[in-house]
């Protein structure tokens, strides 16, 4: 496998979560303000690092992995509740816009070391 193999895989995977959960998001006829609105909600999480690298490392990647996002909108399909399914696209959306960019789960380390790279 060559070497840069691993991280053109991982940001293709960032681009198809971030493309598949607009599609459905727009499908859905959810609009727009909601979705701007929400974009960037997950970074709330960064405040973590406030309180040192190990809170931050911890709140940050706690919403920025896909299981509780993909949690949410299980729930929402199945208990047909819009608001929740709303939120977790946008949710999807960000996360893998994040990972597109290169932008992945934290260590305790500091908010420049990930799993997919040094930032």
């Amino acid at each position: 496998m060559p070497a840069g193999l691993p991280r053109v895989l991982l940001r293709l995977e960032g681009l198809a979560v971030l493309a598949g959960a607009v599609i459905v998001y727009f499908h859905a006829g959810f609009g727009w303000v909601a979705f701007v609105a929400l974009i960037l909600a997950p970074d709330v999480s960064f405040a973590g690092y406030l309180f040192g690298p190990r809170i931050g490392a911890v709140t940050s990647d706690a919403l920025h992995t896909e299981v509780l996002p993909v949690a949410l909108a299980t729930v929402g399909v199945v208990l047909e509740a819009e608001v929740a399914t709303t939120i977790a696209l946008i949710w999807l959306a960000h996360i893998g816009a994040d990972r597109l960019f290169g932008y992945g789960l934290k260590y305790p380390a500091g908010s420049e070391h990930t799993h997919l790279q040094r930032v």
